[in-house]
């Protein structure tokens, strides 16, 4: 089992400027590599049985793949001794990273999906790097020991569990400071529990009235953390925008401005960790909907979408339920607003319907209850039996209809 542990680095001045100059001359040897790719594709695409009978092709030379620019790295110290000054692998990480982002430009992705044109980074625009591999026992107390870097301090605001190794380090540059992400890992595997040995288990309907509906009737309010901080991010916004280019005012106003989202994204972060956590400790299995949060962006509503974060959400939970040998579980979210939870019967209503009204059953409830009760069945494979589920059916088609029970 692997997890990753983020604590901030207290770097003295002279680090700083050396992580500073680490970061620069990895960016040009990003751009510089990136370019050779470039350069061979342009050259060596055009098919053999498309070419001109007269032309005046550049004299062909191998592809410049993931091994041989690898192996171009010995000679690049020779020609630029200050590049010797870099661990090798944090080099060679930065040729993997170019390799991957060319392939899923040309490829795609292992879903087929390719991504667009790789960019040139310019200043700043290269923000961490990766040491592969640590020594032994690399954590002492509050100091991490980088190879060719030296020890420096962080905030170690948590242990590392007992058992757990320490495999790889990501430095990472942010608007407040440095901060490492250390990868751990442990040989153990947690066991999870089967589906049909779940004893509490619970669905829940993701939304923009409410954050989530669980199929239990409870709800969690939505925080709107953007929409609350919109006045502030636009008048620090404004002062970005007229502050001239290159000065230092603008470098101040672009500090802040970066400072103000990275508060939303935390606090976001904060509540998705603290909902999830909530979630898993009184249930074994949750279920929830297969989104297409992608899809969902494009529509009017994608500010309050991107705002609510449901992606980072989900993957938090099942992150998490993985660890403790829980069950999350994915269903198509198909008709599970449309249909009664009670008799399963198909019951159409627009989007300004919030109530389902069922005309075979007369089973009453709120429309996102509803919709997390078929989640649940869905996910369980057979309905669910509550007392909140149970609904007087009527005599001769549609009879007295139950109070609501939100």
């Amino acid at each position: 089992m692997r997890a990753a542990y983020q604590y901030r680095l207290r770097l003295t001045k002279q680090q700083t400027i050396e992580l500073e100059r680490w970061l620069e001359m990895l960016r040009c040897q990003y751009n510089y590599l990136l370019a050779d790719r470039f350069s061979w594709y342009e050259q060596n695409r055009c098919a053999i049985n498309a070419c001109p009978l007269v032309c005046h092709l550049p004299e062909l030379r191998d592809n410049p793949d993931y091994y041989y620019q690898k192996r171009t790295l010995p000679q690049l110290k020779k020609n630029r001794p200050w590049y010797g000054e870099i661990h090798a692998h944090v080099l060679q990480d930065c040729v993997k990273r170019v390799d991957l982002v060319f392939k899923r430009y040309l490829k795609g992705d292992c879903n087929g999906k390719r991504s667009g044109r790789p960019r040139f980074k310019g200043k700043g625009r290269y923000r961490s790097l990766t040491f592969p591999s640590l020594g032994k026992n690399p954590v002492d107390g509050n100091s991490l020991k980088l190879p060719k870097f030296g020890w420096v301090k962080m905030v170690y605001h948590r242990p590392i569990p007992d058992g757990f190794k320490v495999k790889t380090a990501i430095i990472t540059r942010k608007p407040d400071g440095f901060y490492v992400t250390l990868s751990i890992q442990d040989d153990t595997v947690p066991e999870v529990i089967p589906v049909d040995k779940v004893s509490n288990p619970i669905g829940i309907d993701m939304g923009l009235k409410s954050f989530l509906i669980k199929s239990d009737g409870t709800e969690v309010e939505i925080p709107k953390y953007y929409r609350k901080a919109q006045k502030r991010l636009k008048k620090i916004q404004k002062a970005v925008s007229r502050s001239q280019k290159g000065s230092n005012n603008r470098k101040k106003a672009v500090i802040k401005l970066g400072k103000a989202h990275k508060k939303v994204a935390d606090t976001r972060k904060d509540f998705h960790f603290k909902t999830a956590k909530g979630l898993l400790d009184n249930h074994d299995l949750v279920a929830h909907e297969k989104l297409s949060i992608k899809g969902l962006a494009k529509t009017r509503m994608a500010k309050s979408v991107l705002d609510a974060g449901w992606g980072q959400f989900l993957l938090i939970l099942s992150t998490k339920a993985e660890k403790a040998g829980l069950l999350t579980v994915a269903v198509n979210p198909r008709n599970t607003s449309q249909n009664c939870s009670n008799c399963g019967k198909k019951v159409p209503k627009k989007l300004k319907d919030r109530i389902h009204s069922c005309p075979y059953c007369g089973y009453v409830e709120d429309r996102d209850v509803n919709a997390a009760k078929n989640i649940l069945n869905l996910a369980v494979g057979h309905p669910v039996s509550s007392k909140a589920c149970r609904a007087t059916k009527p005599l001769g088609g549609v009879g007295k209809k139950p109070a609501l029970s939100r």
